[in-house]
């Protein structure tokens, strides 16, 4: 059987980020009986909020409060989480920019192995772990088997885990702080200054419950009108993925991913989008998503509740119609 398995979980302003729910599902699939503990480090009441949210779910909370966690420096942090980890575990971490600056370094720490931007697993025999990856744009799937005799560092992709129905656990609440600064605060070379945040624009994403988003799919300018006709017929707001912004046929604040906006639509529409994990991990809130994408192996469809294999230059002005005459 496999070590203890931990999550970490990030938060901002005292909310809890959806995936600690989707880590707990992912370590689930490692091992459907184990005590999973979450890991959360912060300062004052953000933390307390983010300790209170997530206890319920967990059997366990490990909290590191002290206020050089401000703000979390993978640097500062990466030392403290050292010392309270027992050599041997498996750790899963959201795969987003922070985890990929916290987590090879943590892996050489607690002298485990690392595996990335993971989306399945399978089970596990004799101490290995086989993990799923998806390489070239999600064109292959890569079966990754791992010793985790002495641990695992897993960085978990954003989506790939559907957070369980119920995940009551016993909410028992533990300070780490001071095991974790037992060798005192790191000096690291970086530090906090700001944190500056994105324009708005003319439409505020983040607040809509509809959102009709598109890719490089579109593959021209002049197509997008039929993404207008779609998002005004379904009374829903436009949204994009990167290189539409890079393209600059869509503003900034449009824009949905790690680089962009978060957002916690009812309903997100993606059409020509592939599903990279920058853009998947600013898809929160579980919505109700449905893919349209003429490649069959596109990413999208891994976490799409319905997917549809079609060229979205000929579906979408369908759809618009078919709406239009439901609508009446």
């Amino acid at each position: 059987m496999p070590g203890k398995i931990f999550v970490y979980v990030i938060h901002r302003e005292g909310t809890a980020d959806d995936t600690a729910l989707e880590l707990l599902a992912a370590a689930k699939k490692i091992d459907p009986e184990a005590s999973v503990t979450a890991l959360v480090a912060g300062s004052d009441k953000e933390l307390e909020n983010v300790v209170k949210q997530i206890a319920p779910s967990f059997n366990e909370v490990w909290k590191i409060d002290h206020e050089s966690l401000s703000y979390i420096i993978a640097e500062t942090l990466r030392p403290m989480l050292a010392r309270i980890i027992p050599k041997g575990s498996i750790l899963l971490i959201p795969h987003e920019h922070f985890s990929m600056d916290l987590s090879p370094g943590l892996s050489i720490k607690l002298e485990a192995a690392f595996i990335p931007d993971v989306v399945a697993f399978e089970d596990i025999k004799e101490n290995k772990l086989t993990a799923i990856r998806e390489e070239f744009s999600g064109q292959v799937s890569t079966h990754v088997m791992c010793d985790i005799s002495q641990g695992v560092v897993i960085s978990v992709r954003s989506g790939a885990f559907k957070p369980e129905a119920t995940a009551a656990g016993k909410g028992q609440i533990v300070d780490k702080t001071s095991e974790a600064l037992s060798g005192g605060i790191p000096n690291g070379k970086r530090r906090y200054l700001e944190v500056i945040e994105a324009e708005t624009g003319e439409v505020d994403i983040t607040k809509s419950d509809i959102l009709v988003s598109v890719g490089r799919g579109i593959e021209d300018q002049d197509n997008m009108d039929i993404i207008y006709e779609l998002a005004e017929t379904m009374g829903g707001d436009i949204s994009c993925s990167r290189p539409i912004v890079d393209a600059r046929w869509l503003d900034k604040s449009r824009q949905v991913g790690t680089s962009g906006k978060t957002v916690k639509p009812k309903v997100y529409l993606a059409l020509g989008i592939s599903g990279s994990f920058q853009h998947l991990g600013g898809i929160k809130g579980s919505p109700f998503i449905i893919a349209i994408n003429k490649n069959p192996k596109a990413p999208i469809f891994q976490i799409a509740d319905v997917g549809i294999i079609a060229d979205i230059l000929e579906f979408v002005p369908e759809l618009t119609g078919k709406i239009e005459e439901i609508k009446g």
